[in-house]
């Protein structure tokens, strides 16, 4: 590794203009490109202290043995220059839009006499009109087989046009009419050409023309008493409500465009892109990043347009009229200039505001979520991979032996109410949901003093997410030593030890370095030393072990680390799930308080009726009084109670969209720990 300062750059000698910059390695390749609107301002963000620098970036600049730049002009230039440059020395810190496998899109040739429809991957032609890209080959020729019966118009491969040809016969397609049969001469170039332009119509989304007409010709030859073409005519329509049927509509104005969304960790994310044309969703392709610097969203969703739309220079049938993102880029006038130079005309960049097009948009953010989250559980039932993540736990954390089992807690509230934890099991490296189990937080502090850590809670080294984990981890592991001493009690089916009636061989708690030292310091009130504790750190997922001052970095890509994240995840999720259902009780519960008649029995009862606050509100009177125990009286005083004022605005929980109570009442709510906002879950 290189020391940054032998290879800085004389202050003063940067020039405070835009331009692109390279940084070198010892044996001279290239291993970074980046741009800026100050070259000076931003070369000097690499060289300040080390320690403050994001994860990869500082691998990047420890890397490095030299760094040199290009002043430019104008934005528009550097953004050429960066790609070209990344596209020909692939650099190895720069983020790589690449995918897995070779996206397949529908091709119409309309550069050949004879147009054909068919399967093409790899970069555009000219001449070629595209449509896609599909996910999979197999959709494709599912929808041609629909519509060739539709439009008959050729599939077949040169070789196979030209021996039909010779033979004066078509093939199979032919004979069944899924093919016009241009081969033979059946029908002249001029309208083989014509029905490929119709297929084109239809599958740009103009169908709506085209159906018509095919009904008007259908009733025409009912009303001719042709009723055999009338019932293929039928047919046709059939096979073209199906087609669209497989494309659904989902913006009615018929945009066409691409939606992009991101979902992310520190050190990584993961980018979904649905193509729409004609307000159909014609495909979708996706990518897995990893971030070099600590960049922003904007800055996210620029390099994504600068390097996936900048990379087929040769057509410009890739770059869509509009783009919808989730946040526009820094340079967004430069990105629109470059663009509509590629596509040759304009090109609009916006984030989605209201209507079908930001539903669009939340539907592409949860694919997003949902490719991120099997990127990183890909692994999983892996058995080679799980034993060499077991195998790599061991050897880091210095266990005597693979931790076949793993326990990790996690602790879920809003503004500190309602607080839950969950605690998942893991063995082998696989859930063990039948051991899962959750836990209601108790006070922190008993009275009789009874809880582990009150110590330290009450000299203020605790946290509420410190004392709810020790809590847990004393009730968890005070269960273990009760059934220890029992006669063993043993699953029917597995044959294993029921409940808590063994120990993990790691304990895992969500959190740093206090979550982890309340766990150990709970475990040893309690006389256990035989289970290993570790919390992960959400940040840069840092392991922390108990009275370590310094954090385990486990490396990014290993094994242990996926296992660790999985366990971590899933206890979060668990966790989450049972928060909801108990804040939407406590929240419909508490609104039952003071009102006259109405005791515990009663307000159960109306629990199982109605469940949440809003069906509550919702009821009538007479819906109340079909409740067990609620009279008239009772039933008008929960009417009363319950129904806002008219003139009022309400006051909203921000993850369910319940109503919480009328705004006259409510009260803005604190900062807290953990506390979410409108786009957050509760930790």
């Amino acid at each position: 590794m290189a020391d940054p300062s032998t290879y800085r750059p004389a202050p003063g000698t940067i020039p405070d203009k835009p331009g692109v910059y390279r940084f070198y390695d010892k044996n001279g390749r290239v291993i970074y490109v980046g741009k800026a609107k100050s070259l000076r301002s931003r070369l000097s963000s690499y060289f300040q202290d080390i320690a403050a620098l994001h994860t990869r970036t500082r691998t990047m600049v420890l890397t490095g043995a030299r760094v040199d730049w290009t002043v430019v002009d104008t934005e528009v230039e550097a953004l050429q220059l960066e790609y070209s440059w990344i596209k020909e020395f692939d650099p190895r810190f720069n983020v790589r839009y690449r995918d897995d496998k070779s996206y397949p899109s529908l091709a119409v040739t309309l550069n050949e006499e004879y147009p054909r429809l068919q399967v093409m991957r790899g970069p555009k032609k000219k001449g070629v009109r595209y449509f896609g890209p599909f996910a999979h080959a197999w959709a494709i020729r599912e929808t041609l087989d629909l519509l060739t019966r539709v439009f008959p118009a050729r599939t077949c491969s040169a070789g196979v046009f030209k021996r039909h040809g010779q033979m004066g016969r078509p093939c199979l397609l032919g004979y069944l009419d899924k093919c016009s049969a241009p081969c033979i001469g059946r029908v002249s170039a001029e309208e083989h050409r014509a029905i490929v332009l119709d297929f084109c119509d239809f599958m740009a989304g103009k169908s709506d023309a085209i159906e018509k007409r095919l009904r008007k010709a259908m009733l025409q030859a009912s009303s001719a008493m042709e009723f055999e073409r009338a019932a293929r005519l039928r047919d046709d329509l059939g096979a073209l409500a199906k087609a669209t049927e497989k494309n659904a509509i989902v913006l009615p104005d018929g945009t066409d465009c691409d939606v992009v969304a991101f979902a992310q960790d520190e050190l990584e994310a993961a980018v979904q892109v649905f193509h729409v044309r004609g307000g159909r969703v014609r495909g979708r392709r996706g990518w897995v990043i990893d971030k070099v610097e600590d960049v922003t969203d904007a800055e996210l969703v620029e390099q994504y347009l600068l390097q996936v739309y900048d990379a087929d220079q040769e057509s410009t049938s890739g770059v869509p009229r509009t783009i919808l993102v989730p946040h526009l880029p820094p340079d967004l006038d430069a990105m629109q200039r470059r663009l509509g130079e590629l596509r040759g005309g304009p090109v609009e960049i916006r984030v989605p505001q209201r209507g079908p097009k930001r539903d669009l948009m939340q539907t592409v953010g949860r694919n997003a979520e949902e490719a991120f989250t099997q990127h990183r559980l890909k692994r999983a039932g892996d058995l080679t991979a799980r034993s060499q993540a077991l195998a790599q736990l061991q050897e880091a954390l210095g266990l005597d032996e693979a931790p076949l089992r793993i326990e990790c807690i996690d602790v879920s509230h809003v503004q500190g109410t309602n607080v839950v934890a969950s605690l998942v099991v893991f063995e082998d490296g696989l859930p063990r949901k039948s051991e899962y189990r959750r836990f209601t937080i108790r006070d922190a502090v008993r009275e009789d003093g009874e809880s582990v850590g009150v110590d330290q809670v009450r000299a203020g080294e605790g946290t509420d997410d410190t004392r709810s984990i020790a809590e847990v981890v004393a009730r968890r592991f005070r269960r273990y030593l009760e059934e220890r001493e029992r006669p063993p009690s043993v699953d029917d089916e597995s044959g294993r030890p029921k409940k808590f009636a063994y120990p993990p061989n790691l304990l895992v708690v969500d959190g740093g370095a206090p979550q982890a030292q309340a766990a150990g310091a709970a475990l040893t009130e309690l006389g256990i030393n035989d289970v290993a504790v570790i919390g992960l750190a959400k940040r840069l997922e840092e392991v922390w072990l108990p009275g370590d001052d310094e954090p385990y970095i486990l490396p990014r890509n290993s094994e242990a680390m996926y296992l660790l994240q999985r366990v971590r995840d899933e206890a979060h999720r668990f966790a989450i799930t049972f928060h909801r259902q108990k804040r939407g009780k406590a929240m419909l519960a508490s609104q039952l308080d003071g009102i006259k008649g109405l005791g515990e029995a009663r307000k159960q009862a109306l629990l199982r009726k109605f469940g949440s606050v809003r069906s509550l509100r919702n009821a009538s009177v007479d819906d109340l009084r079909e409740v067990d125990g609620i009279g008239a009286a009772t039933a008008q005083a929960i009417h009363d109670a319950l129904a806002p004022s008219r003139d009022d605005p309400v006051a909203v929980d921000p993850l369910t969209g319940e109503v919480i109570q009328s705004a006259a009442d409510s009260t803005e709510p604190q900062p807290a720990s953990h506390a979410p906002t409108p786009h957050e879950e509760p930790r």
